[in-house]
């Protein structure tokens, strides 16, 4: 084939024209396929709520571990009270962002309900669970791809993400009330959770593993999107940002 091009008036490339690597993107760009998945509501929840737990978690570590010493009088600093209110906004804002997301399940697209609830009486949707588990496994070839979370992703969503987020929600405000003290609202509505625990120590030692049961999630979740963008040839990371999937063959 002849190395020279020309081009149409809209200055894209012909197929009759093109090199040979230009006749690979062509053919590639015509199998490209996108469907729009995930609404703004629901994006711009998932980024909030991701800064969120980030917040979360590193105040929450070093509410569990302060720190040994600050330079000069005590009574000259506020850093642990300024991590203490920064830790107490971002569950304010974990528990709101929950509670929006509920609602948007019930008027968004289907794609916005599949992070509350599972399948799991469908014979079909356990062997495609089985199929990813291999696939991410390294031991069998890339299965059916899914417009929306794959089956053993939407499993993590709503095991590991979803439960976890509750838990730490209802743990969190118990504990929030003893400084707001009993009459509170957070009292009257979460206050049962402590004499379930056993004692108010017990609801912190299960509130700090709840912290790292949601890094560990956050860990998988941010290496299982990239994997995907990579070797499922798939957009994961982009499509929370456009809100469109984009299949590639």
């Amino acid at each position: 084939m002849s190395s020279t091009t020309t081009t149409t008036h809209s200055g894209r490339l012909t197929a009759a024209s093109a090199t040979d690597a230009e006749e690979r993107e062509l053919a590639q760009g015509q199998t490209i396929k996108s469907v729009y998945v995930y609404e703004a509501p629901v994006r711009i929840w998932h980024w909030i709520n991701a800064l969120a737990i980030t917040v979360l978690a590193v105040t929450g570590y070093f509410i569990g571990k302060p720190l040994p010493t600050m330079p000069g009088e005590a009574s000259a600093h506020f850093l642990m009270g300024y991590i203490r209110f920064a830790h107490f906004a971002a569950g304010y804002v974990l528990a709101i962002g929950l509670l929006g997301r509920i609602y948007w399940a019930f008027v968004g697209n289907h794609h916005a309900r599949e992070l509350f609830w599972l399948p799991i009486f469908q014979k079909t949707y356990w062997i495609e669970v089985g199929r990813m588990l291999k696939w991410y496994a390294f031991i069998a070839p890339r299965p059916g791809r899914y417009v929306g979370h794959n089956p053993l992703a939407r499993m993590a969503m709503v095991t590991l993400f979803l439960f976890t987020a509750v838990f730490m929600v209802f743990t969190g405000f118990a504990l929030y009330a003893e400084g707001a003290q009993r009459g509170s609202w957070q009292d009257t509505v979460f206050g049962w959770v402590i004499p379930l625990f056993g004692q108010s120590q017990d609801v912190h030692t299960w509130h700090h593993f709840g912290m790292w049961a949601m890094i560990s999630f956050v860990i998988a979740h941010v290496y299982a999107a990239i994997r995907e963008d990579i070797m499922g040839r798939q957009s994961i990371v982009s499509t929370m940002i456009s809100g469109w999937r984009t299949f590639k063959d």
